[in-house]
């Protein structure tokens, strides 16, 4: 997220220097090198992105890094809240302005010390870059740019063999995809693809790999071959690994036409079963191309894909996609009971009844089952499963296998869409949350941007729908006219944004907040009790929401509760802890609270910064 946040810090700073306000305020050099500065350690963030998860000196040289950039944006926004003001007093600033040091010293003293005190902001926010940047080489970090990796990491290969001795809850879905190959597939004219789609985790590969090998299925087909896929769909890639799957002999590294003659030899006529396992590329045109060699098979040939993706679904398929069910709670615990207890385990009926409990955590996930299962298997005593009851997923030593296969869906993202997804952790979990209203909140917060064709609110929808294709939102809701108006996400979902900016976004019960916190909500039964003191220990609140804020149509009320042990509202406390904030240090304190907190006849602005009127 810190590629993001550090782009939305650039594109500031451009628009600053464009409008070369930044010269009239004597700090264009200033924006320059910072400019450049933050170029160039941007170039490195996708590599650290990925090795953060693994390695916690970068990701703790990426929060140094995010807190920075997060200072540095308050500080253009002074710099622009500088220049509203001046404008206000009828001063013209801006290209067709351009101000001479003779006129700038005609400014009264208070600019004359404001230029002051953000030169000083300047020069320390530029010591503290250059100091992150000298500690990039110590990660050995490259520079590179996001492209699909070519092959598939050895961990996230996949084959045709069965590897789990029992799945459970899946039959029903077995029987009903098996019928369809070797029954109705039989009889369509044009080359069946049937989609398989569904969560990290859910037991994709898994159920297909039954179905592969599922006896009726065998005896169907003349051919079965399996790929896996990954995020490299590159013809000549995919040519060559459906050969040597299809005949169990290494391909040499031929040019792209004799691989696809070859290929065509290999499949013409006969039935075959082709597996696509995980597939990732949502490039219409790359599928296409591969489609008409396979079309060569013989009747009752068919592919299976699984996909994350119900956009690469809707691409490939010619049959409506099948959704996986989660599993329910009983079959988690099925799972669960066969990785914590050996075949000659007794099963103590007090764990269990705790692991009843430490189920619910998986949401009918199976590879969070089994990952809690294996994490619990040589832990006897009813502490220890209790500990697991009340720990985080994330935090768990036992989650290896889980939020890396969730983190795969975040790092696939492209960067715009990260900060994005990873800001809906304000919400609580199973929150039923309104489109409309995190639109806004994308768009206070800067995360969106117009361009010569769309308006930001349709950018936003875009942003929003890539995220749904992506299986990041679940259980939507129609309004009267068909149009999405609410929508949930997966518990395991939200645990992958908490555990990806646990440090920024913030959803608490309890009135104890970080200092390094940017966007806060506050829900529970002690909601209503915020103490000012807990607010102003918060450096850059760029968010905050209560329970009554984001209700449909999005609205606060007036009433927010009182401060404990005080007859002051929390509302009046906050305007006054605002108030505090800009007077002695923090201009840009809450700087989107007018965008977000919004009544139905007016809006509250502070300092005139980003401010969007009704």
């Amino acid at each position: 997220m810190a590629e993001a946040v550090l782009e939305v810090v650039l594109n500031n700073l451009s628009s600053l220097i464009q409008k070369e306000i930044g010269l009239f305020l004597g700090f264009q050099q200033d924006f320059n090198s910072l400019s450049s500065l933050l170029s160039s350690i941007k170039a490195t963030l996708e590599d650290a992105e990925e090795k953060q998860f693994s390695n916690r000196a970068i990701k703790d040289w990426l929060l140094k890094l995010k807190d920075t950039a997060y200072v540095l944006d308050d500080i253009l926004d002074e710099c622009a809240t500088q220049v509203l003001e001046l404008e206000h007093g009828g001063f013209q600033c801006g290209p067709s302005h351009k101000v001479q040091s003779s006129c700038l010293s005609s400014l009264s003293s208070k600019h004359v010390a404001f230029r002051y005190k953000i030169a000083k902001k300047m020069k320390k926010i530029r010591d503290r870059l250059n100091e992150i940047a000298e500690e990039r080489s110590m990660f050995h970090l490259t520079e590179i740019v996001k492209e699909k990796r070519s092959g598939v990491l050895d961990w996230r290969q996949t084959t045709s063999i069965i590897t789990q001795p029992r799945i459970y809850g899946r039959d029903e879905e077995k029987n009903k995809i098996v019928e369809f190959l070797v029954g109705d597939a039989s009889v369509l004219v044009d080359l069946p693809v049937y989609p398989i789609v569904g969560l990290g985790g859910l037991g994709k590969t898994a159920l297909v790999q039954l179905i592969f090998n599922h006896e009726r299925v065998v005896n169907h087909f003349e051919l079965r071959i399996w790929v896996c896929v990954s995020e490299d769909f590159s013809l000549k890639r995919m040519t060559k690994a459906i050969i040597e799957s299809a005949s169990g002999h290494a391909c040499e590294d031929l040019d792209l036409e004799p691989l696809q003659r070859k290929l065509l030899d290999l499949l013409k006529g006969k039935r075959y079963l082709l597996v696509l396992d995980d597939v990732w590329d949502d490039e219409q045109e790359n599928w296409q191309r591969l489609k008409y060699v396979l079309a060569c098979g013989g009747k009752g040939a068919s592919v299976l894909v699984t996909t994350r993706l119900p956009k690469v679904a809707a691409i490939m398929g010619t049959v409506p996609p099948h959704d996986l069910s989660l599993l329910s709670d009983n079959d988690c615990l099925d799972l669960l009971k066969q990785r914590a207890f050996g075949p000659n385990d007794e099963e103590r009926e007090e764990l269990v009844v705790i692991g009843k409990e430490i189920v619910k955590k998986c949401r009918g996930v199976p590879l969070a089952a089994m990952a809690l299962g294996s994490l619990l298997r040589f832990k006897r005593e009813e502490i220890e499963w209790l500990n697991v009851k009340e720990s985080k997923l994330w935090d768990l030593q036992g989650e290896n296998c889980v939020m890396p296969a969730l983190r795969l869906s975040y790092l696939n993202l492209p960067v715009k869409l990260r900060q994005c997804f990873s800001f809906c952790a304000l919400f609580p979990k199973d929150e039923i949350i309104n489109k409309k209203f995190l639109i806004d909140l994308w768009m206070a917060n800067g995360f969106l941007s117009s361009n010569a064709m769309l308006q930001t609110e349709d950018i936003g929808n875009e942003v929003w729908n890539e995220l749904y294709w992506r299986s990041f939102f679940q259980d939507i809701e129609h309004d009267g006219f068909g149009k999405i108006q609410k929508f949930k996400m997966h518990d395991l979902v939200h645990d992958l944004a908490q555990s990806i900016t646990e440090e920024v976004n913030c959803c608490i019960t309890e009135p104890s907040p970080s200092n390094r916190i940017r966007h806060l909500s506050i829900y529970g039964r002690k909601s209503r009790v915020v103490g000012s003191i807990q607010l102003q220990g918060i450096k850059s609140l760029r968010t905050f929401l209560t329970p009554t804020s984001h209700c449909s149509p999005p609205q606060v009320a007036w009433w927010f509760g009182t401060i404990e042990g005080s007859s002051t509202s929390i509302f009046e406390q906050l305007l006054l802890t605002i108030k505090l904030a800009s007077a002695y240090k923090d201009v840009g304190f809450l700087k989107y609270f007018n965008s977000i907190c919004c009544w139905q006849e007016k809006r509250v602005s502070f300092g005139g910064t980003r401010t969007n009127e009704p």
